[in-house]
C-alpha cells in the first residue's frame, strides 16, 4: 500500500512540473504581457520600463526559470514563515510572509500580491464545491441506483430524462432562470454575493458558513447557507447527471456478476444485495467520475460564478482575463490546474482503499 501511495506522489511531480510548463507557455504565447497592460498605445519607453522591470526582457529559459522559483518558494517562504513564528522570531517570520504573499507577483487590477487574492477568492470556490457535489452525488447515486434496480422501467425512464436534461440545459441560463424564479420573482432566497450587506462574519478558515459554525453565528449561518442554496443547486446539475448516468450503466453490469447472483442465492435482502455488494463493486467508476468534477469545479466554476456574482476563483479569474491582469491570470490558471492535479492524485490514492486489487496489481507490476 505504502509503494503504491509512494508511486502515485512520485508521479505528482512531474506532472505538476508539466502543468506549470503550460501555463507559463499559454501567458506567454497569448501576447506580449507589457502590451497587455498597458496598452498597445503605450509610449515605447513606458513598454521597455515594464518589460525590464517583470523581467520579460531576459531569455524565455531564464524567465521560466525565474518562475518556477518564485512559485516553488512561496511555500518554502510559508513553511519558514511559520517556523520562525513558532520560535519566537517575529521580524525573520513577517519577512518571509511577504515573500510568500509576493511569490506569484501583483495584480495590477486590485494592486495585491496576487498570492492573497487567490487566498481570498479559493475558499469562497471550495464551500460552492462542496455543497455543489455533495448535493450531485446524494442525487446522482440514488437516482442511478433506482434506474438500475428497476431497468427498463417507468423510473429508469424518468431518471434518464432527467439526467439528459441536467446534462442538455445550460448552466448560465438555469442560474439566470433561479435567480428569477427563486430569486429575485419569489424572494425566497438572496441572490448575489456570499453574505447580505448587514452581516459581519470574523472569518476564520473562509468558508462562511463553517465559520459561522465555529463562532455560534446562527443569523450568520442562516445568510450563509440561504446565499448557497441556488449557486450550488445550479452548479450541481451537470455532476449529478453525469454520476446519475455512470452509476446506473457501473450498476447493471455489475447486478449481473456472478459474487451477486451468488448473494441472492444465498437468500440475502435485495436492500443489502445492491448496496453493501453491487454498488460497493461500482464504486471505482463512480468516484472517478465524482473526482473529475470536484476538480473541474474546484478549479473554478466560472459561468456560475460570474453569474450569480459569487467572489470565487472562477470570477477571479474571468475579471483578471478582461483586466489583462496578466500576473493574476498565470497564478489563477496555475492554482486551478494544481487543485485538478491533486484531486486527481487524492482519487488515485482513493481507488487503492476501494479496490484492493488495484495495489496488488501495482504491486505485482512492481
Amino acid at each position: 500500500m505504502l509503494r503504491y501511495v509512494a508511486g502515485r506522489v512520485l508521479f505528482f511531480v512531474p506532472v505538476w512540473l508539466g502543468v506549470a510548463t503550460a501555463v507559463f507557455l499559454l501567458v506567454r504565447l497569448s501576447g506580449d504581457p507589457a502590451v497587455a497592460v498597458l496598452g498597445d498605445k503605450a509610449p515605447p519607453a513606458v513598454l521597455d520600463e515594464f518589460r525590464r522591470r517583470e523581467g520579460l526582457d531576459r531569455p524565455l529559459p531564464e524567465q521560466y526559470a525565474r518562475f518556477l522559483a518564485k512559485t516553488v518558494g512561496g511555500p518554502v517562504h510559508a513553511l519558514r514563515g511559520g517556523w520562525h513564528a513558532m520560535v519566537g522570531e517575529e521580524r525573520e517570520a513577517r519577512e518571509e510572509r511577504e515573500k510568500a504573499w509576493n511569490s506569484l507577483g501583483r495584480s495590477y487590477r486590485t494592486l495585491r500580491p496576487v498570492a492573497r487574492d487567490l487566498a481570498e477568492a479559493f475558499p469562497a470556490t471550495v464551500e460552492l464545491t462542496i455543497l455543489a457535489m455533495a448535493l450531485a452525488v446524494a442525487f446522482g447515486v440514488t437516482l442511478g441506483t433506482l434506474a438500475a434496480v428497476h431497468r427498463n422501467g417507468p423510473v429508469d425512464a424518468a431518471s434518464m430524462f432527467m439526467a439528459l436534461v441536467g446534462v442538455s440545459v445550460p448552466v448560465f441560463w438555469l442560474a439566470l432562470l433561479a435567480m428569477k424564479a427563486l430569486g429575485e420573482g419569489a424572494g425566497l432566497f438572496p441572490v448575489g454575493g456570499r453574505l447580505s450587506a448587514g452581516t459581519v462574519l470574523d472569518p476564520v478558515t473562509g468558508l462562511h458558513a463553517l465559520d459561522a459554525i465555529l463562532r455560534f453565528d446562527l443569523d450568520a449561518l442562516a445568510d450563509a447557507a440561504g446565499h448557497l442554496v441556488l449557486p450550488s443547486a445550479v452548479l450541481a446539475t451537470v455532476p449529478a447527471a453525469v454520476i446519475t448516468r455512470m452509476t446506473r450503466a457501473t450498476l447493471v453490469e455489475t447486478l449481473g456478476k456472478d459474487f451477486v447472483r451468488t448473494a441472492r442465492a444465498k437468500g440475502l435482502p435485495a436492500r443489502s444485495v445492491v448496496v453493501r455488494h453491487a454498488l460497493r463493486g461500482s464504486l471505482v467508476p463512480i468516484v472517478t467520475v465524482i473526482g473529475l468534477h470536484f476538480g473541474l469545479l474546484l478549479g473554478g466554476a466560472v459561468l456560475t460564478e460570474t453569474v450569480f456574482g459569487w467572489p470565487g476563483l472562477g470570477k477571479y479569474t474571468v475579471d483578471s482575463v478582461l483586466r489583462r491582469d496578466f500576473h493574476a491570470v498565470q497564478g489563477a490558471l496555475l492554482l486551478m490546474a494544481t487543485t485538478f492535479v491533486v484531486v486527481n492524485l487524492a482519487v488515485d490514492v482513493l481507488y487503492a482503499f476501494l479496490d484492493p486489487r488495484i495495489r496488488e496489481g501495482y504491486e505485482g507490476d512492481r
